[in-house]
């Protein structure tokens, strides 16, 4: 096929992580092992989660060995094609997220989008995403989903978004999912209580693929009766309206 070939023999290999402290053989496949054992360079957040992340899959690889990029907010943009260098000499490179799959909800996608551009082989990975595991043990529409990422921070333009995803919800009929900074979870839930309409659907999936995983389905009505602390743990948001 026209156009199916790569500039270069290096590939853009994209690492899971695990979403939490938990081993990471019961979240990952195995054969990850082999790839961390063969790649001496990655793209991370994080230097030292991402260090602590391949010691647990491959604890005899030398760190010293390992040549890490920093992908984050004060990352300058003039430097991440640097980062792609090695694959154009025919070595392979590791992009890691923090938590779960990169390039979702996840500065990678930058890289990514070079790599695409520069006609470097992109592999996604295996493993698991927070976004795609709450939906589905949410019961709502897996085959009409949005993601938002993070609502506003002030209270009135947080209420307002709120409405405003019930509503396209319901236009729609289409699962609206979005997340929160963990110490203003319940924050969250009190405003969702407050502003929807007490039959709207309500999917809280925290903690997911660790031993505290909870998630649960519930219309506001019936959470506003549900005591559960969300402070400080790693939640998604799904709501739908289906009326």
């Amino acid at each position: 096929m026209a156009g199916s070939s790569f500039n270069y023999s290096g590939k853009l290999y994209m690492i899971p992580t695990t979403l939490g402290n938990s081993n990471p053989l019961e979240v990952l496949p195995a054969h990850l092992i082999k790839i961390i054992e063969e790649t001496d360079e990655y793209i991370v957040e994080n230097e030292k989660t991402a260090r602590r992340a391949i010691k647990k899959l491959v604890p005899e690889k030398p760190q010293q060995s390992l040549k890490i990029h920093l992908l984050n907010k004060f990352t300058e943009a003039a430097d991440l094609p640097t980062f792609l260098n090695s694959c154009k000499e025919g070595k392979n490179i590791g992009l890691m997220s923090e938590a779960g799959c990169p390039g979702v909800a996840d500065p990678g996608a930058e890289i990514v989008k070079l790599a695409h551009q520069e006609n470097i082989q992109v592999v996604p990975l295996v493993g698991p995403s927070s976004i795609l595991l709450a939906l589905m043990g949410s019961g709502m529409n897996g085959q009409g989903f949005c993601f938002h990422g993070y609502l506003p921070i002030d209270k009135k333009e947080r209420k307002h978004e709120l409405k405003a995803l019930e509503r396209i919800s319901a236009e729609k009929k289409q699962a609206q999912i979005f997340i929160e900074t963990p110490y203003r979870n319940n924050k969250l839930l009190e405003d969702m209580q407050q502003s929807l309409h007490p039959g709207t659907r309500l999917c809280i999936a925290c903690d997911l693929t660790l031993e505290t995983e909870y998630i649960l389905t519930r219309t506001i009505q019936e959470w506003s009766q549900t005591k559960v602390d969300l402070h400080k743990r790693p939640t998604i948001f799904i709501l739908q309206k289906d009326f």
